[in-house]
């Protein structure tokens, strides 16, 4: 189950401390998808990084640079993913700052064979919007350094709920974007999203030994070990639920949906639905299903034997 509701509602605008040399802002885009809003962080003493500097909202745009305070810029800008609600406002920062805008690439970077595929046959929506104009100045690549002259930030590829997002490591602290949250899971949908992707970046981050995770959307995760085995084994749960459904016969990833999700607001159904679709387009990777015809949203999927 999810965890419990908890009392994140920091100001909006508002630079906030978390640990020396690093404050949070907290962006006006609150909504289901997003929670509360999302998190933009400024980490530095005097050269500044700015991690996603989140949707275009000209308040929110001076609520940055507000932060930076007499004898400090901003040097970089680093964006996790290219989702509306954490690009678009990076090149008018860059062009207020002349700080560069670091990335893995742009909106297709990082898409997995079969997601390339998908979107070549026209599946496209179910996600959170792509800022599909977004190009960075400079590409990062995983294990690439960024480096400020008292900051450190490693690059860790984690691919999943899109193609191009990226962690970042700051020492044991982790920037995870919107891999893990603490408030909800991550939305994976295709073919923006790739489960078979997200499970190995989970690995991945699992193989470090992190002291708090902060998120793109929420509160810090201070368990990051418990909250990364409990998406692991939430994912697991739905591929099993997911399964049992397909064992009553085939069904489209809509059906199944209406079946494992019984407590989902209508309102995010089709979420769940593009949800259970990146499970079953795992588990035909995985040779555990079948398609009817060609693979697709619509398709009707059979368990093989």
């Amino acid at each position: 189950m999810l965890p419990p509701p908890d009392d994140f509602n920091p100001p909006v605008g508002v630079a906030i401390e978390l640990s020396p040399g690093l404050r949070r802002v907290l962006a006006p885009n609150p909504s289901p998808m997003t929670y509360r809003g999302t998190n933009t962080y400024l980490i530095g003493q005097s050269d500044l990084a700015v991690i996603d500097p989140g949707p275009l909202d000209e308040a929110h745009l001076d609520a940055i640079l507000a932060a930076v305070a007499p004898g400090q810029r901003i040097s970089h800008i680093i964006v996790t993913h290219s989702h509306l609600d954490h690009s678009p406002l990076a090149r008018p920062l860059s062009q207020r700052t002349g700080a560069p805008v670091l990335a893995f690439g742009g909106p297709e970077a990082g898409r997995s064979p079969v997601m390339a595929e998908l979107a070549t046959a026209g599946l496209a929506g179910g996600g959170e919007g792509i800022d599909h104009s977004f190009r960075p100045d400079i590409e990062i690549g995983n294990g690439a350094v960024i480096e400020g002259p008292d900051w450190t930030l490693e690059v860790i590829h984690t691919p999943g709920h899109l193609g191009n997002h990226i962690a970042l490591g700051w020492g044991d602290i982790c920037f995870t974007a919107d891999h893990v949250m603490g408030w909800a899971s991550s939305l994976v949908s295709p073919p923006d999203g790739d489960l078979t992707d997200f499970m190995a970046s989970c690995a991945r981050l699992r193989a470090h030994n992190w002291s708090v995770f902060h998120p793109g959307h929420g509160a810090p995760v201070e368990n990051p070990a418990g909250r990364l085995d409990w998406l692991i084994t939430h994912r697991q749960g739905r591929e099993a639920a997911i399964l049992s459904a397909l064992a009553q016969g085939p069904a489209t990833a809509r059906q199944i949906a209406e079946q494992v999700y019984t407590d989902t607001p209508p309102a995010l159904l089709p979420a769940a639905e593009r949800n259970v679709f990146a499970h079953l387009v795992d588990l035909l990777g995985r040779e555990m299903v079948s398609p009817t015809g060609p693979l697709g949203a619509e398709a009707v999927f059979s368990r093989r034997s």
